[in-house]
């Protein structure tokens, strides 16, 4: 096609590094009286444009700081700390459109208009809802893919399960069972977001075993009257509403045997400790948290078994879906990080070899789990961590868990290390399920400061995630999904009992209804009004 298009010239192309571009940043900006600015002391990806802009604006900051106080130490002191935060901000909404245009090949096959509105969005700084604003025509034909509803609001179809939107309540450990067996507390968290309008709601990690609970707290399904208990909040939700209810399962692994978290997160008990299992014998805090034995092969089989069991009495308790943790430095995502096996056998060492047990073990639960409900995979898609396990590692695991018969992975991160360093900020995680869902070839769900529907559906309309999990919002408001589809005048059902909730109140001005801005929850420490930087070496002068 090129040559015919050239008439077969060749194509000169200019020195555009897009692809190579370096980023700068520096710990300090000033030593006595020399200071940098612009590119000196940070550069921003030419995709965004403001490389000249941030430079001006460094200099201007400098001459005010000057205008206020001849001292050069304090001037230049206060220069940087104006400026610093401003431009490490453009830098993170920079380093997500980089890796946009870096991975721009795996977008190549999806719809023009969505690819667009892909293209539009890909800093997370605008958004669908600022997009609405500056150009309706251009959203409504975007709408046009999900049939003109808000996209957070189309049914998503996993096997036999058929969720009514994008939305899921995401895992939540509540620390509030008595010997594995959930109470009152549940029924009444889990059912109220089960009547809140997300089409899933999952449970907190389950656990496999009494030795596998991360706390005293902790649920499980290792006992017969566990599922009995779990079996009465699963038929509250599905008499209640068109909620779909997911099971958790995991195995605390080195990270057991602590203390309830609002007690002393990560802390061991001060008695009743229980032995703990790891692929390598490393403690989680050395210092602080017990030592784990290195697991035989033997282990590796009772744990096995007791997933199985476990996997059996979620079908009896009527889960529609159930998924496996392999995530957060418990067990399973123990033996899948460098960091905490470091094996000598044929479950150290290759990806392929760590994989090997946790494939093992959702390949059992697959083979006990009905055959017409889906099953999931949690991951830490990163760890955070100079050596650690990092996204490639993430898509590479993820094709293997496609050909395992997985359905979905659910993309998250970090939590393996005490001595993480994440990049928090605005949905910080979906590039990690976006490389997912493009790469893999296998649906993703988005989860990890996601914080308001228009979140949601910018994240669903550029195709980043399949589904979106949100927690904190979930425990600030049980009706979230209700509350965001009246914000954006979309009609769903509520319960009976509710429905005349379903208008909002007069607000006493005049007649009319006055309509919610789109609700944006406080998720993470960073500004989530721009994208972090993936992790990366930093590159200082």
């Amino acid at each position: 096609m090129a040559s015919c298009v050239l008439d077969g010239h060749r194509l000169i192309p200019n020195r555009s590094l897009w692809i190579d571009f370096v980023t700068v940043r520096n710990a300090s900006w000033r030593h006595g009286n020399v200071v940098l600015l612009g590119d000196a002391a940070h550069t921003a990806h030419f995709s965004i444009g403001s490389g000249t802009k941030l430079a001006m604006e460094d200099a201007i900051a400098l001459a005010w700081a000057f205008r206020d106080t001849d001292d050069v130490p304090a001037a230049t002191a206060a220069y940087e700390a104006e400026r610093k935060p401003i431009v490490e901000s453009t830098q993170r909404a920079a380093q997500g459109s980089l890796e946009w245009f870096e991975g721009i090949g795996r977008y190549m096959g999806q719809e023009p208009r969505i690819f667009a509105f892909n293209l539009l969005t890909r800093s997370r700084r605008i958004t669908y809802t600022e997009l609405q604003l500056r150009d309706p025509g251009f959203i409504a034909s975007v709408d046009a893919v999900f049939d003109g509803r808000p996209p957070m609001f189309t049914p998503y179809r996993l096997r036999g399960l058929e969720l009514a939107n994008r939305v899921v309540v995401s895992p939540m450990d509540m620390y509030s069972a008595v010997d594995g067996t959930p109470g009152d507390f549940h029924l009444v968290h889990l059912g109220a977001r089960g009547i809140g309008g997300a089409g899933l709601v999952m449970t907190e990690m389950i656990c496999v075993s009494a030795d596998g609970r991360i706390t005293p707290g902790c649920g499980g399904l290792y006992r017969d009257e566990h599922t009995a208990a779990w079996r009465r909040i699963v038929d509250f939700v599905h008499a209640n509403g068109h909620a779909k209810i997911g099971c958790q399962l995991g195995h605390s692994g080195r990270k057991g045997s602590t203390k309830l978290m609002w007690e002393a997160e990560d802390e061991p008990l001060d008695a009743g400790n229980w032995p703990l299992l790891a692929p390598s014998p490393l403690p989680y805090q050395p210092g602080i948290n017990q030592v784990p034995r290195e697991m035989t092969r033997a282990d590796m089989d009772a744990v096995r078994d007791d997933f199985v069991a476990a996997t059996r009495r979620a079908a009896e308790a009527g889960f529609d879906l159930l998924e496996v943790h392999m995530a957060h430095g418990y067990l399973l995502s123990s033996f899948l990080s460098p960091l905490t096996n470091v094996r000598a056998d044929a479950y150290g060492g290759s990806l392929e070899n760590r994989a090997r047990f946790p494939l093992e073990v959702f390949a059992a639960c697959r083979a006990a789990w009905p055959e017409e409900r889906p099953m999931s995979v949690r991951i830490s898609a990163h760890d955070w961590c100079d050596e650690g396990f990092t996204d490639d590692d993430a898509v590479a695991l993820a094709r293997l868990l496609r050909r395992a018969g997985c359905d979905i992975v659910d993309v998250s991160s970090g939590q393996v290390s005490p001595d993480q360093e994440p990049a928090y900020g605005r949905s910080f995680q979906t590039p990690f399920a976006d490389r997912i869902r493009h790469e893999a070839g296998i649906p993703a769900i988005a989860v990890g400061a996601i914080s308001s529907s228009d979140d949601v559906n910018t994240i669903v309309l550029s195709g980043r995630a399949d589904l979106c999990a949100l927690a904190r919002p979930h425990l600030h408001d049980p009706h979230w999904t209700l509350h965001a589809a009246a914000d954006q005048e979309y009609d769903v059902e509520w319960i009976p009992q509710y429905r005349s909730g379903k208008r909002p109140p007069p607000t006493g001005k005049g007649d009319g209804i006055r309509r919610a801005p789109v609700r944006r929850f406080d998720a993470a420490p960073d500004d989530l009004d721009a994208p972090p930087a993936r992790w990366r070496p930093r590159v200082s002068a």
